[in-house]
């Protein structure tokens, strides 16, 4: 019997089959969720929910329950206050590192570095929260000179790096940052090699079937320390070889089947798409129109069928409405069609408006 790689995905990201109604639950399910699209990263939130909306996903952003912050890859995520602190200490040494070259070219040493941690951690003392341009203003003032655009964004990312910024409330449309210190209350510290076999069972977990070079790609760690994590959670899982790859996944229970068919808009960068290296498994259909798995439109809205990628989509947020275009890379049956539709419905209400097709 062929191993169902898509039906187990869909079953353990959630999307199958969902009993969360609180997001910080899902992010702590999936370790850490990729939010450089914030709107995208709580639409992928709100696809593994019961009853989800974006307003209440806003609100549990202001309000602290799930933070955004750069970790495992030189990108923003969503994560809990409960992990951020070991996730940082596991990944970070890493991303500093693949940084290294930006440092050095923006002018960041050692000394400067350091100098900006003493203004961030004083401007926002007390609770308070500011946009990037008021925290450049606050470098400006102390000496720390051209503390704009990249310059500043590495500057900012190094200080979430080493656990003194996270993301604050949103004022209206920007985002703020605050002290990662007042923002999250301390938990116990895991040893890093807890660390390690925690994120690694998170991801096979929610993952798999899943190789070592996926998690190496999805977790920015070395193979030397994706094969230890392995080794020290490995009893929990099951491995299957196929063409010569080891899938590794959590056989426990039988994936909930989803009717046939069933479609899922999926946002920019979701972990359905973004966790692997390898996206084959999901790219049947797009292989039959000629597409690649590692073609850059699997990573931008992708419309699931039966969980193979067979288009994209474009939105379009107005006042009162939800402007929808789908781009099927193959015909699609009115039942597939309707399907579609039915995405299109439940994106609405997620939002809470009337969703039109363009």
């Amino acid at each position: 019997m062929t191993l169902d790689i898509p039906g187990y995905r869909l079953h353990n990201q959630f999307l199958s089959r969902t009993d969360f109604t609180e997001p910080g639950r899902v992010v702590a399910a999936l370790g850490a969720v990729q939010s450089q699209d914030y709107a995208g990263g709580k639409w992928g939130l709100g696809l593994r929910m019961q009853g989800a909306t974006d307003a209440a996903l806003d609100r549990a952003f202001n309000e602290g329950r799930i933070l955004r912050t750069h970790i495992l890859r030189p990108t923003w995520h969503f994560v809990t206050p409960q992990d951020i602190r070991w996730l940082l200490a596991l990944s970070a040494p890493r991303v500093h590192t693949a940084n290294g070259f930006m440092y050095r070219q923006q002018g960041l040493d050692g000394a400067s570095i350091k100098k900006s941690y003493a203004v961030l951690e004083k401007v926002l003392q007390g609770g308070k929260s500011l946009t990037r341009p008021e925290l450049g203003a606050a470098l400006e003032k102390a000496g720390i000179k051209k503390a704009e655009g990249i310059r500043l964004g590495y500057f900012i990312m190094s200080a979430e790096l080493d656990a003194i910024l996270c993301s604050g409330p949103r004022r209206g449309k920007q985002f703020t940052y605050a002290l990662l210190e007042e923002r999250a209350a301390r938990v116990r510290a895991l040893e890093r090699d807890e660390a390690l076999a925690e994120l690694t069972r998170r991801y096979f977990a929610t993952r798999g079937p899943a190789t070592l070079h996926d998690f190496t790609w999805w977790s920015g760690l070395t193979m030397a320390d994706a094969k230890d994590g392995l080794d020290a959670v490995k009893s929990a899982f099951v491995n299957e070889v196929i063409d010569g790859k080891t899938y590794w996944f959590d056989n426990s229970a039988t994936p909930v089947k989803e009717k046939s068919p069933t479609a899922h808009l999926l946002p920019n960068y979701d972990e359905y798409f973004i966790g692997f290296k390898d996206r084959s498994a999901i790219g049947e259909v797009a292989k039959q129109a000629n597409i690649k798995a590692n073609d850059p439109s699997f990573l931008a809205h992708v419309i699931i069928l039966d969980g193979q990628v067979v288009g994209g989509s474009k939105r379009a947020i107005k006042k009162d409405k939800a402007l929808v275009e789908f781009s099927p890379i193959v015909e699609l049956t009115k039942g597939q069609e309707r399907a579609v539709e039915e995405a299109a419905t439940r994106y609405g209400e997620f939002l809470q408006l009337a969703v039109e097709r363009v």
